[in-house]
């Protein structure tokens, strides 16, 4: 069994803009190596992201750019099995090499939080945030340290082996089906695929984007969202349009926009991610 697991933290809502990395090599059940580092995005640093992670401007200095950094992750992840807590993390890793123009590594990923809902029955429609997973199997760790992030990816997919005596290999192929395991007492208040990688988000879009707004809803749906008209405490996504973003650059959000920022700081897990982002995570669930 080998594979490595990674997470990255970003500076703000556009994905490309990461500010550090951690990473954990396991073969045979044992931990080979950690790597942890902070990265200079070359972007701004949005007021809300650093409330959660910490890094800013500050805390950058001196350290290098993607690009100077990006063989040695390729080092790490070609031709091995890449393990992240959804596809977050890979579309950042995506964006960023497509920003640098560089190649993506030659890795199979596998989505540790597909794995959770086929492992864990109260995990199966909701709760399958890392946090929340590592909780119910009493793993502790600082979230948002992209090297704790990364140890409890890697936790949670051990663990889930661990269970049900599949090895990874036999996971590869078990994620590319039905969960299997309903909850009947999770009611939805709107309509989504149920066997979508996303399933148990709620989503709200915001901003002028480049698709109708109806197609994107359609998009989300298919992938397992709830997309609701309004921010509430049920929200754990908020898709941005691209230019909102450049524009505004960290100012004069949407109401939307400000009331998820307040929801954030009050403790609320919500995610907010440009349209492009949103699209490119689209892609991805629907090639699983």
């Amino acid at each position: 069994m080998e594979f490595v697991a990674l997470d990255f933290e970003t500076a703000n809502a556009d994905m490309s803009s990461i500010c550090q990395i951690g990473l954990v090599h396991f073969k045979d059940g044992s931990l080979q190596e950690e790597w942890k580092t902070y990265v200079d995005p070359e972007d701004f640093f949005d007021e809300i992201n650093v409330s959660i992670h910490g890094i800013d401007e500050t805390t950058v200095k001196g350290a290098p750019i993607f690009r100077d950094i990006s063989n040695r992750i390729c080092s790490y992840l070609d031709n091995r099995i890449a393990v992240c807590h959804t596809h977050f993390d890979r579309v950042a890793l995506n964006k960023a090499c497509e920003r640098y123009s560089l190649r993506m590594p030659t890795c199979t990923w596998l989505d540790s939080a597909r794995v959770t809902r086929r492992t864990w029955d109260q995990c199966a429609y909701r709760g399958y945030g890392l946090g929340n997973v590592c909780a119910i199997l009493g793993y502790q760790f600082a979230q948002h340290d992209a090297l704790e992030d990364a140890k409890a990816a890697a936790f949670v997919l051990r663990a889930a082996i661990e269970k049900t005596g599949m090895d990874l290999q036999a996971w590869l192929h078990r994620v590319e089906k039905p969960i299997g395991f309903p909850d009947q007492s999770y009611k939805i208040s709107q309509d989504g695929n149920p066997d979508g990688a996303f399933y148990g988000e709620t989503l709200v879009f915001t901003g002028a984007l480049q698709i109708p707004r109806r197609m994107a809803a359609d998009m989300a749906a298919k992938i397992g969202c709830t997309v609701a008209d309004g921010v509430n405490k049920k929200t754990t996504m908020l898709v941005v349009g691209d230019q909102d973003v450049k524009k505004l650059a960290g100012h004069e959000k949407s109401s939307k926009h400000r009331k998820v920022e307040k929801l954030i700081a009050e403790g609320s897990q919500i995610r907010i991610l440009r349209e492009s982002d949103f699209k490119e995570l689209v892609l991805l669930a629907e090639n699983k």
